[in-house]
């Protein structure tokens, strides 16, 4: 059974921006933090005049209980840090990608995404590119 990481440093969880990367990248290597946006036009509560907003959690079980009581919630999101990954500039064509990258990923994609040393080499050698 998968055992969702705790966030690299939870002090910093809540102190991350609202915007980041969506997806992609094949790999991670820092969780951040677990959030739930909430959104106000599928029943959230409205409080900031009809905007999106979330809310930030240390642990992906407890964002979850938040997001299934919560009108308006989505699932949980993964804020996560890469400092190499995988990006698909067209279909089937794959360049690695080095620096930092912050995005949301949906929790459940973090299984088997840990970037491990060889992971990028790995990839492309499955996908003879």
């Amino acid at each position: 059974m998968f055992v969702y990481p705790k966030p690299i440093d939870e002090k910093m969880v809540g102190e991350y921006p609202a915007r980041a990367k969506a997806g992609a990248g094949f790999f991670y290597d820092d969780v951040l933090e677990y959030r739930v946006w909430c959104y106000p036009h599928e029943g959230a509560k409205d409080e900031l005049d009809g905007d999106d907003y979330y809310y930030p959690f240390e642990s992906f079980e407890s964002a979850l209980e938040f997001s299934k009581k919560e009108p308006g919630a989505q699932d949980p999101l993964a804020l996560i840090r890469q400092f190499e990954w995988i990006n698909e500039v067209e279909p089937g064509k794959y360049v690695h990608e080095k620096g930092e990258r912050i995005a949301e990923w949906p929790a459940e994609c973090l299984e088997g995404r840990k970037r491990e040393p060889d992971s990028i080499k790995k990839f492309f050698e499955s996908k003879k590119a």
